[in-house]
């Protein structure tokens, strides 16, 4: 093969590239030595003025407020690793792309490269993991690694765990390899293991701890590593990096799912980078359902709580209740110690076990002596909810609190601190999300009393944007079944919006916004407020959508009174706002036709549904609302009628969207929403298409029911007819009458037509035969009449019939006369030939 020559602008773009990334690594390094000398220089340094991106540090908990131990046991020193060369950064980050784009011919290819790749990296895999640039790779190595791969990786982290967690780049390789081996430890308890691979040959080149890691079990590994990290669990509560480590390995530790939207958010931020590889089963592997996970983790978790909070008082309690990163790791501590098991605890051995759970709890730390401590104001209990109440941070830790505490704690905090003010803690926009965690619990008795206190705030909650007070008492009347109060929130709510139906949806959804120039007086939201507002009224709207009877004819009403270009704004602006109309097409219709004259609203303007982001979900449920309902279930157990769009409807918005396929085929929204249709089948198989369009229909409504003959249609009109001679069914009987004469008469006729026909018969068909047909057709008709005109109220109808029978037998027997001798001249002139 030829070799590829570079162009010269391919070679000036190389040369600067290069000499970019040698200024880039010049600049670094000496960065880096000035922060070591500066450490060298000063190592009295306060914590708070040092870089956590440095490669040198102390570790502050020997002098760390929170900590309180002086004694110097838990500092540790952040190892340098060293830095890769220019040659195996290029290599590195060609492995990179490939990988990312995952662009091999076949899964045997990537598993050789992937040999490669890590044979390549065999004692630079703490190099890779702090690496900036390199460190992504080494995270998809982790996500297509084996079983026998990631216990490699461990060893080689072993002994430098608590430098890679606190270190900028290298935590998030270690939160990956923690959650991608947790699988293993749930397969290694139902006792499948992993087949050594042959075509992995590091297995010759490892030395004896390397072997024993590999070949020790995963359940053993994950307990070395949290000895590895027991003497600095304080300050890992609170370390910027560390504290997402911890998180993910006490996540692993207790079983909890980890695909689950609410473990993601646990772990990581909204800005956090997402590395994944094309083609990678990460879902199939984490699984969304609770883990199998042994004794030992429960105790794990016994004695991490124990040891990262046993030298924290109260009030060091409540500042890291307070911090922003200490907080959401005191939650998972919280919510774990809550619902660990009381067997797990009593199942300790060792000294060190049961002195992890015996002292007093997390949860009796936050509020002691509950809940009897409650009823006074100036007990630590009540001061420490109440300090809680309107911090912005620390009001998360109380939900975690009301959500998973036992039931007589949250009786006696219902009891003495909340239900009291709860009118006045929901119109605070902190107190509100704890307010509300404490309706998600009440009991109905109590739910009412506090739906009953709030009722005049409801003006309030709609003016200062408590939206998400409005969608709470709204979701928690339904599920405890307190209807009159649904329609007192309901009426106070319409009365909140302008008095009518109609202004609803405008009111929640900020749809009649004012312009930029005017600036009205009262409440005015910034910008990021607006789109929680938006999120919270459309959350309202599409819980009373979901309540059958008023809130959901009210929601209805109010969209079908939106005109088209608020509706498509509506349908296309947010996934909030876009929620509320797909609810709206499976909800059954509390206002007749009200799919039908919302999906006609919306028709003007279906290509740009169809384009747009929110919109394109939209148009493609459309087609998978049923075309006819089925006739029993014409109406549900509220009274509301099941989605039905009409069939012509669908057929119009198809032809819309065929006027535009070329545009559709340009983006993948309109790819999506094409293929969803059926797109190519309406164009060149329309009947196949009008078949799979009515699969959604019920079974008994696809078939078009038999007709009915006339005569039996007019039978059962004169059923409900009365006798009279002047009534009009004794017309109607009169007229079945004449019509059994007429049909009497047009039978005689057809009989002489077909005799005159059988004159011109071909040779070899007989007379008779052709008139025994005609006879068997007029038989046929005379049981068609008698069967017809059966009925017993036409008068003369029977004398009638026995007079045309008579002659119809006189006329029989001369015709038999005639067909014997026809019959018997036509024999003898063939026997005569």
């Amino acid at each position: 093969m030829a070799k590829v020559r570079k162009s010269k602008r391919e070679k000036v773009r190389d040369e600067k590239r290069a000499r970019k990334r040698g200024r880039e690594l010049a600049d670094q390094e000496e960065r880096s030595s000035k922060r070591q000398r500066h450490a060298d220089n000063n190592p009295k340094t306060d914590p708070s003025e040092l870089d956590n991106d440095e490669l040198f540090t102390l570790d502050p908990t020997g002098d760390d407020t929170l900590n309180g131990d002086s004694s110097g046991a838990g500092q540790f020193q952040r190892e340098f690793f060293g830095m890769l060369d220019d040659k195996e950064q290029e290599y590195f980050r060609h492995a990179d792309e490939m990988l990312e784009l995952n662009d091999f011919p076949t899964p045997e290819s990537r598993k050789l490269f992937l040999n490669s790749v890590y044979r390549e990296a065999r004692g630079k895999e703490l190099k890779l993991a702090s690496s900036q640039s390199c460190s992504r790779l080494m995270e998809r190595l982790i996500l297509l690694s084996t079983a026998r791969q990631k216990k490699r990786l461990f060893a080689a982290f072993a002994g430098h765990f608590m430098s890679l967690i606190t270190h900028r780049f290298a935590s998030h390789c270690c939160e990956k390899l923690f959650l991608m081996s947790a699988p293993v430890v749930t397969a290694e308890l139902s006792g499948k293991t992993e087949d050594p691979d042959p075509d992995d040959d590091n297995d010759d080149d490892d030395d004896e701890y390397m072997r024993e890691t590999i070949n020790a079990s995963m359940e053993d590994i994950f307990l070395l590593t949290l000895d590895e990290l027991e003497a600095h669990l304080s300050f890992l509560l609170s370390h910027r990096y560390g504290s997402h480590a911890l998180r993910v390995l006490l996540v692993v530790l207790s079983g909890r799912p980890l695909n689950q939207a609410g473990t993601k958010s646990l772990l990581q931020g909204k800005g956090k980078e997402y590395i994944t590889v094309e083609g990678a089963s990460v879902s199939a592997a984490l699984g969304s359902e609770p883990r199998v996970m042994p004794k030992s983790f429960s105790m794990a978790i016994c004695k991490i709580i124990s040891d990262s909070t046993a030298n924290l008082d109260p009030t060091a309690l409540r500042v890291l209740a307070k911090h922003p990163t200490g907080n959401p790791t005191l939650q998972l501590l919280l919510e774990l110690e809550i619902a660990t098991p009381a067997q797990a605890k009593k199942d300790a051995q060792t000294d060190a076990e049961q002195a992890a759970v015996s002292g007093p709890s997390l949860l009796e730390r936050f509020v002691p002596d509950a809940p009897g401590s409650f009823a006074d104001e100036k007990s630590a209990a009540c001061e420490f909810v109440n300090s809680m109440l309107y911090d912005p941070v620390g009001s998360r830790l109380l939900e975690t609190l009301i959500t998973h505490c036992p039931g007589k704690i949250f009786k006696g905090l219902q009891a003495n601190i909340f239900g009291p003010r709860i009118q006045s803690l929901l119109r605070n926009d902190i107190a509100s999300y704890p307010a509300i965690r404490v309706l998600n619990r009440l009991s109905k008795a109590d739910l009412i009393a506090a739906v009953q206190q709030s009722l005049p705030e409801i003006g309030s909650f709609v003016e200062k944007g408590r939206l998400n007070v409005i969608k709470a008492f709204f979701e928690r009347c339904h599920v405890r079944g307190a209807t009159a109060e649904i329609t007192s929130l309901l009426q106070a709510l319409t009365t909140a919006c302008g008095g009518n139906w109609k202004h609803i949806i405008p009111k929640l959804c900020l749809l009649n916004e004012p312009a930029k120039e005017s600036k009205p007086e009262g409440f005015q939201p910034d910008a990021r407020n607006k789109s929680a507002l938006i999120t919270h009224g459309s959350q309202i709207a599409t819980t009373m959508l979901e309540i059958p009877g008023a809130p959901s004819k009210a929601i209805q009403q109010s969209l079908l009174s939106l005109p088209a270009d608020q509706l498509a704004h509506l349908a296309t602006s947010s996934a909030p706002t876009a929620a509320i109309l797909s609810s709206a097409l499976t909800v059954p219709a509390q206002i007749p036709h009200f799919h039908k004259l919302l999906v006609a609203t919306l028709l003007p303007n279906i290509f740009e549904l169809a384009n747009s982001q929110h919109g394109s979900g939209i148009v493609s449920a459309i087609i998978f609302v049923p075309s006819r309902a089925a006739v029993e279930n014409s109406k549900d157990e509220a009274g509301g009628i099941p989605p039905v769009v009409p069939f012509y409807l669908k057929e119009n918005a198809m032809s819309l969207l065929e006027r535009h396929e070329q545009e559709l085929r340009a983006t993948w929204l309109g790819r999506n929403v094409w293929h969803t249709w059926r797109g190519d089948y309406w164009r060149y198989r329309r009947h196949d298409w009008v078949r799979w369009a009515k699969e959604v229909d019920p079974a008994e409504a696809r078939v078009a029911a038999m007709p009915k003959p006339k005569v039996e249609e007019e039978k059962d009109k004169g059923k409900g007819v009365g006798k009279g001679p002047g009534k009009p069914g004794g017309k109607a009987k009169a007229k079945s009458g004449e019509d059994a004469k007429g049909l009497k008469g047009r039978t005689d006729e057809g009989e002489g037509k077909g005799k005159k026909k059988s004159k011109g018969a071909k040779k070899g068909e007989t007379n008779g035969e052709m008139n025994g047909e005609a006879k068997r057709q007029v038989e046929e008709v005379n049981g068609q009449e008698d069967e017809d005109v059966e009925m017993k109220d036409v008068p003369n109808v029977e004398s009638v019939s026995h007079e045309a029978a008579d002659g119809e037998g006189d006329k029989g027997e001369k015709k038999k006369k005639k067909k014997k001798k026809h019959k018997k001249g036509k024999a003898e002139e063939e026997m005569a030939a």
